[in-house]
This record gives C-alpha cells, structure tokens and sequence, in this order.
C-alpha cells in the first residue's frame, strides 16, 4: 500500500488554519481516499464497547483488513458511498421505566464517521468556547464544576437551562449552514447530507430522519458542540452588554464603616497601650473584638448595587447554568432573549417548566450536583491565621438521591418499617446475577461501583454522606458471597476479613495476590485533580511495533505464521469469554489481546469455528 501524509499531522495542519476564524477550508473530502486514516479511526474505535455491536447490515470491525478499507475508499471517490440506516436499540433509563432510543451504525459507517470527526474536531475545537465542556478533549463535568466554583461566586440569581429533546431536534438545514462557515468543499457537505438522511431500522421498519444528529454517530458530540455553540456565543455577547460596573466591587457602606471603627480602635489601643490600666485595655480589646465579629457578620456587597452587574455561564453538552449578580427582572429578561435566541436562529424550544429562575439562597441542580451561595456564619482560620467567612462562595452538595438511586439502580436495597416505632428499617440485599462470577470479580464490579460514585462526587462538600451507601454495598457483597457458597454471613467474615479489611485472593501469571474491597473513606477533595485542555487531542502513534496498523502491514499471521499480503484482524469482544481450547483463543490470551492479525485460511477457519 502506498505511504501517504500521516493523518496526525494533516489534523494538526488543520487545527492551525482554524485559529483564523475567516479562513474557509477546501479539498477537504480528499483525505477519505487516505487509508493511513482509516488505521487510525481503527485504533481510536476498536476497543469500544460497542465495536463489536453488529449494525444493521451484520458486520461487525472484526475482519478489518487494508483490502476492506480500499473498498471503502473507492465507494467514496466514485460517490456511490451510502451510509446504511443505524440498527435501532432501546436501552433501559436509570431509575425509569422508559426506554432510551440508541443508533447502532454498521461497521464501515463507524469507520468513515470517526475520520469524519476528526477532520470536524481539528477545524472546529480551536474556535469552541471556554465556557463549553462537553465531548470536548481534556475537559469533563469536572472542569465545568471547577469553573463554576470559580467564577459563580457572588450570584443572586441562578437560571437552570433547559432545552426539549435537544440532540433530537437539531436542524439539518441550520447544522449545514453552519458547517458551510469554515468549509467549502461541496463533496464533503454531500457526505454530510447523506449521514443526516441515513435513518434507522426499528423492528425490520425502516424510518427517515428528519432532524436531529445520526443516531449512535461517532459523529454525534461533534456536531452537537458545532450546533450548540451558537449558543454560547449567543450569550457571551448577552455577557458584554450586561456586564456593568468596576472589575473589582466595592464593600457596602456598613460594612466599610465596621471596617474603619475597628482599624481605629485597634490605633487608639496601640497608640494609648503605655497609659492604659488593665481593666481599660481589657476593654478596649473587647470592643475590638466585637467589631472585628460585626464585620464578619456583614456582607462585604451591597444587597442592591445597580451599578453592578454580572452574567456567567457554563455548559455542559445540552446541560448549561448561568449565574446573574442582578435582579430577578434582569434573570428573567435573560431567559426571555435566550428562548427566542434558540427558537429563530437553531429553531429549538427551551422548556419553560424546566428552565426555572432560582434564588442563590436555594439550591440549583447541575450535573447531578446541588448549587448554592454559602450562606454560613461559621467563622474560620485562614492558613495566614486571619479569621474569616466565606459568604459568598460557591458549594456544591451531593443530593441524597444521587447515592440512593444508584442503591434501587443496583438491587441491593430493602426498605421495611420497624413494627414499633414505625421507622424505616434499611438492609442490604445480595446480587443473585453475581453469585457464579470469582471472587476477584464481584469485588472488582463493587469496588468500581463504589469509587466511581465517590470520583465523580468528591467535589461535593459533604461527599461523606456516601458512608450510608457504603455501608449497604458491603453488606450486599456481604451476602452475595453468603448466596455464592450457602453460608451464613458470619462464615464470610471470618474467612475474608484480614486486618479489618474485606479481601480476597486470587491467581496471576506472578503468583497469588490479594485485592481488599474499598476502605479509604470519602473525604472531600476540592483540589480535584483535572488535566488543562489542549486544542487538539494527543493520539497515541498507531504505527508502532504493537499497533494495530503495524501489524496489519507487516504481513505475518500470528496464528500460521505465514507471510501474506491479506492480514485481517479477527477480534473479540472480551477476553474473558475465551475459554482457551483451541489454538487461536490462546495465542490471544496469551499475548493479552483481544485482536489478532491473521491471513484470509485462518481467517476463514477461526470464523467458521474450524479452528481446532
């Protein structure tokens, strides 16, 4: 195959033109005839968990081959490339009874989708606005909590977005005129036409697409951020105009009188120290004191300051908050702007009853956080030794159904009432479905359980609150391994408890080990660790001597060992379905893979299940 521009430096290529917001990009539909391209959306999507999910045509990314991509790439340069319809799904909601709709792509599709997405990420993420944080590289919900903890300090107001069925009712018409911006290059825009009108097949029936971005597309959060940041732009410019009065507030008048009381009284004590009886310095210092506690107690910022006036703003994906130091009027003259915003420029509809106008003394939600202004009296010590209060900083609390949803999510909970006194009675439930898994892994599927629901929320000032939920989780790993070996929970404790810890051993190539279920209590961690965002993502180099694409030009079966110019990568799922008993399930377990390069007999043998 011919060695053509390595596509990490064409993107990068790319995300350099971006920076000049006037600069159009054309020709852009010739790097779809680039196979180097298609190796490494290969490598980008492989692992997924849904690469080996068979679409609506039945292939899957196993058999993945540079003959399969040539086909691809011709299809293309003659214009005879049609997406298939994505195979429709339904999946279960969290804590719901509804249905969510997900679009499973054939394999090809998911192929030219991510080479797609990556050309719309160099041109596009450069330009992307700081306040958006969804699907884009190195950022998370994280880093919008972080911004947010930053920057809504001091609200009175906070406006809760929300938009109806967003993904699902993005225009096509409006996501093409957008694209047209920065690329002109009709071949590509046809492309994207076709994705758009693919539709999907549910039940056998197939149904057209009239709005909204293909369904289970890799393409998806791309074109969501190219959509919806329209919006943030929207209101960055809402932002210029309403921001009003000095960058740095002045205190109130009380609160500068307090000040000025105190800086005079701790004067006169040190100026009139050497003339002062006891008893008068004792209460001097007492008036001090007084003071120094009235300027605590006082609001540095006026309760009112109309020359004063500040708007801030976070999204994540279609979640977005903004933050108004103002009146309520100015918050609801925002909301206004931003609903007829959405419905004539992205013909979108902004839900009403969702998107509600809430005081900063109660709480908001966002991301599954609850956001307030602090409005406690507690005094602390600084690290400089000084007392203070922080009143007007922003908390982020975990809402107790955040720990307890995920107890109904995971069947691991039974509530009863106390015959006597009427009180709720809460016991741990065992997981039947676990019961014929090892012990290494139901203490894995809880530990990840467990850590996960603390990552995400250790922001949250009172994140201790998940020792509640812990304690259910251990008493239902508890009793699952009870269930697992008809035992008593007792015979459980004895057998795993080790220096107060819940272990278990467990077998490797380097002997036996010992893994312990979680102990390491949940804390607050304010100064959660989150990386800085780069412009364009950092891909690893997919043609080292381990890499998918390398192996695929070397041109060796790691089954037969036979030189060929037909390597096909044959892949699983999950190695742990491998049982081991025929010869190709232990070459791949041996090297750890669940991928492996073979020519087109092995192939053909291992796919038939004459492998043996």
């Amino acid at each position: 195959m011919e060695t053509l521009r390595n596509p990490v430096e064409v993107l990068k290529a790319l995300s350099e033109k971006a920076v000049d917001k006037d600069y159009r990009f054309k020709r852009l539909y010739r790097n779809l005839y680039n196979p180097e391209f298609y190796l490494l959306a290969y490598k980008n999507i492989y692992a997924n968990k849904g690469g080996m999910t068979v679409g609506s045509d039945g292939s899957t990314l196993s058999g993945m081959s540079l003959e399969r991509i040539d086909r691809i790439i011709e299809t293309l340069k003659d214009h005879s490339y049609i997406p298939n319809p994505a195979r429709r799904e339904y999946i279960s909601k969290k804590n719901s009874d509804k249905k969510r709709p997900l679009g499973i792509p054939s394999a090809n599709d998911k192929l030219v989708q991510e080479v797609v997405r990556m050309i719309l990420e160099a041109i596009f993420e450069p330009n992307f606005s700081k306040y958006s944080h969804g699907f884009r590289p190195k950022k998370s919900c994280h880093t919008a909590l972080k911004q947010l903890s930053v920057e809504f300090t001091g609200a009175k107001w906070f406006i809760e977005g929300d938009i109806k069925a967003c993904f699902d009712s993005f225009d096509h018409h409006v996501l093409i005129g957008l694209l047209r911006r920065r690329i002109d290059d009709e071949y590509f825009i046809s492309l994207m036409w076709k994705f758009f009108k693919a539709g999907y097949v549910d039940q056998w029936t197939y149904h057209k697409t009239y709005a909204g971005t293909p369904q289970g597309s890799g393409m998806s959060p791309i074109l969501s951020n190219i959509y919806l940041s329209e919006l943030d732009n929207f209101i960055e410019g809402m932002k210029e105009q309403f921001d009003c009065g000095k960058t740095i507030r002045s205190g109130s008048t009380e609160y500068n009188q307090i000040i000025h009381l105190y800086k005079k009284a701790k004067q006169n004590l040190k100026t009139n120290w050497d003339n002062m009886s006891e008893s008068e310095r004792a209460t001097a210092q007492q008036e001090i004191n007084s003071l120094k506690r009235q300027q605590l107690d006082t609001s540095f910022h006026p309760h009112f300051e109309t020359g004063y006036k500040r708007l801030k703003y976070c999204r994540y994906a279609d979640d977005w908050m903004i933050a108004i130091i103002g009146s309520k009027e100015d918050a609801q003259n925002i909301k206004v702007q931003i609903k007829t915003f959405l419905a004539d420029a992205l013909k979108l509809e902004l839900s009403d009853e969702k998107t509600k106008i809430t005081d900063s003394k109660q709480f908001a939600r966002f991301l599954g956080f609850d956001i307030a202004i602090a409005r406690n009296k507690r005094i602390v010590r600084r690290k400089d030794g000084h007392l203070s209060r922080n009143t007007d900083g922003i908390l982020l609390y975990m809402p107790k159904e955040a720990w307890f949803n995920k107890l109904r999510e995971y069947n691991v909970l039974k509530i009863t009432r106390d015959k006597r006194s009427g009180k709720e009675v809460w016991k741990s439930l065992p997981r039947g479905w676990l019961v014929n898994k090892s012990h290494i892994e139901i203490l894995s599927k809880y530990n990840s359980e467990i850590r996960g629901l603390y990552n995400y929320y250790a922001l949250a000032i009172n994140v201790s609150r998940l020792n509640s939920f812990y304690h259910i989780m251990k008493g239902s790993i508890l009793k699952t391994l009870a269930t697992k070996h008809k035992c008593k929970v007792s015979k459980i404790l004895h057998n795993h408890m080790k220096n107060g810890e819940f272990a278990v051993k467990y077998s490797t190539k380097a002997g036996e080990k010992t893994a312990v279920l979680y102990n390491s209590g949940f804390s607050y961690n304010k100064d959660l660790s989150i990386p800085n965002a780069e412009i364009l993502p950092q891909y690893y180099q997919y043609t080292g001597k381990n890499s998918l694409a390398y192996r695929i030009k070397l041109g060796l079966c790691e089954h037969c060992e036979s030189q060929t110019d037909d390597i096909r990568m044959f892949q699983v799922k999950s190695l742990k379905g491998l049982k081991g008993d025929k010869p190709h399930e232990r070459i791949m377990k041996e090297k750890r893979r669940k991928t492996l390069a073979v020519c087109r007999g092995c192939y053909s043998k291992i796919t038939n299940g004459n492998n043996t």
